[in-house]
């Protein structure tokens, strides 16, 4: 029986620090969400709109934040605006920032997507029967656009929780962190620790992802 290191866990207070330290990822997952979605849902909207500015103001967005590598937006609000503004930014107020614009980024893709995927018949046939355009939108619009948009909404978050992992970076203590910190503090009394922390630390992003997961294809095929 190969020797997998889990008695590390055992050793004082480890669980309950790699616990925490999902506490932490979590937390600044939940966050970012409740940031993004709103901003989302209002740049989404605003880019179905017909107008040529805000269309290409919110492109330029979208792309920059699509091309760039979250880890490099992480050193560049972390350690560039910083330096470069002199202010004193959090680790974890860096992480919020950075997940927050990915988020809204993606989110309003999403909006936007799910609006104009609505058949043009459905705007004409609100309109034959005199409702006025908030009353379209309100009524007919954006309840099918819900149902194409949660599940993928839901997805999002579960990206967006696994994607916290990249947080150790910019010295953030979440649960990746604190795996490493366990390792290396048992390197000589346990040398096998890395596989059976790290297998741990995977068994926790599958318990926290699998529920939300769950939740998405339930209702992706409820609203089929």
């Amino acid at each position: 029986m190969p020797d997998l290191g889990l008695d590390v866990l055992l050793k004082g207070q480890n669980m309950v620090r790699l616990l925490g330290g999902l506490g932490v990822a979590l937390r600044i997952s939940l966050l970012s969400v409740l940031i993004s979605l709103p901003l989302g849902i209002l740049i989404g909207v605003v880019m179905t709109w017909k107008n040529p500015v805000t269309k290409v103001i919110f492109r330029i967005y979208l792309e920059f934040i699509r091309i760039m590598p979250q880890m490099v937006l992480l050193f560049l609000v972390y350690f560039g605006t910083t330096r470069a503004f002199g202010w004193d930014l959090s680790g974890e107020t860096a992480s919020i920032i950075v997940f927050s614009l990915w988020g809204t980024a993606e989110m309003s893709d999403l909006v936007r997507g799910a609006l104009i995927s609505i058949p043009k018949h459905q705007y004409e046939s609100g309109a034959a029967l005199a409702l006025g355009k908030a009353q379209i939108y309100f009524y007919i619009i954006i309840p099918q656009a819900l149902r194409r948009l949660i599940p993928l909404s839901i997805n999002l978050i579960t990206r967006m929780i696994k994607t916290t992992s990249l947080i150790l970076m910019i010295g953030v203590v979440e649960v990746l962190k604190v795996a490493q910190q366990m390792i290396e503090a048992n390197r000589m009394s346990s040398p096998n620790a890395a596989f059976g922390i790290y297998l741990v630390v995977f068994l926790l992003y599958f318990i926290a992802c699998w529920p939300i997961s769950l939740l998405a294809k339930y209702l992706e095929k409820k609203w089929r």
